[in-house]
């Protein structure tokens, strides 16, 4: 039996497949961060964008659970991260918004729990967020 399907389509139809499969990705969600320097926890929207992952400041709260506006929230927090497997993620850019500077992320998933790493030269910082939503 003939097939429909071109060989010279094949490839289009992967491409189209690659964004689908980053957003099947685990680590797409809502995340709760733990709180920062200034007591505030913020809500993380993780997404596929293209075949990577990026996260968006959502809302932020105080230690009370009040909702606070801040002029991050809107804010890309990091982009460009890539799936390295077996629950690790990394590349990109992530950006640290208490000292205004972009650091290297390395991300590792293990259920509901998200680590969270940077160093900007010799300091280095880390969090374990919780997921609220997929």
């Amino acid at each position: 039996m003939r097939s429909f399907i071109s060989r010279n389509a094949c490839p289009a139809a992967l491409a189209l497949l690659i964004p689908a499969l980053a957003v099947a990705d685990p680590i797409v969600g809502v995340w709760k961060t733990e709180p920062d320097r200034k007591n505030l926890i913020s809500h993380i929207k993780i997404t596929a964008c293209g075949d990577k992952f990026c996260g968006l400041i959502q809302s932020a709260y105080d230690k009370s659970g009040k909702e606070v506006q801040t002029p991050n929230i809107g804010k890309k927090l990091f982009w460009d991260v890539a799936s390295e497997g077996g629950g690790k993620y990394g590349g990109g850019d992530f950006w640290i918004p208490m000292v205004n500077v972009d650091v290297a992320p390395q991300m590792t998933l293990s259920g509901d729990s998200l680590t969270v790493r940077g160093c900007d030269h010799a300091i280095c910082g880390h969090q374990t967020w919780t997921r609220l939503a997929k």
